[in-house]
């Protein structure tokens, strides 16, 4: 059976489990958490972002200079992405007089980055 056997066995079902569909709606996300939920893999979809999150996975902190030099681009390249992975609470900035630090916001953000490589590596 390949996978339009599937779909064409589900769509020709016209069938609703009321229970099944009631369970799942009682513990539906709020709106605002799908929203976030949405932008937060929106930003771990560009391989740029996560050459970034991956160096900082693996040493506590770079400056964007590192981090420029990790991902082969340039600083200011570099710079308006980790605006984007700050904006999506996933890396933090530490200032130390003109040098801004970059590190991972949380351990779930390190997490979420080893889960994901994981998974990719297993086929």
């Amino acid at each position: 059976m390949n996978e339009n056997d599937l779909t064409s066995d589900v769509c020709t079902v016209n069938e609703i489990n009321p229970e099944a569909v009631a369970f799942v709606q009682k513990k539906a996300l709020p709106a605002a958490t799908i929203e976030r939920v949405s932008r937060l893999f929106s930003a771990l979809s560009d391989p740029t972002r996560l050459k970034i999150l991956h160096a900082l996975t693996v040493t506590e902190e770079l400056c964007v200079c590192d981090l420029a030099a990790i991902a082969e681009l340039s600083v200011s390249a570099v710079s308006h992405q980790l605006r984007l992975l700050r904006d999506r609470d996933l890396v933090r900035a530490r200032r130390d007089g003109r040098m801004v630090y970059y590190s991972l916001a949380d351990d779930h953000v390190g997490t979420l980055m080893g889960t994901g490589v994981e998974h990719a590596n297993e086929g």
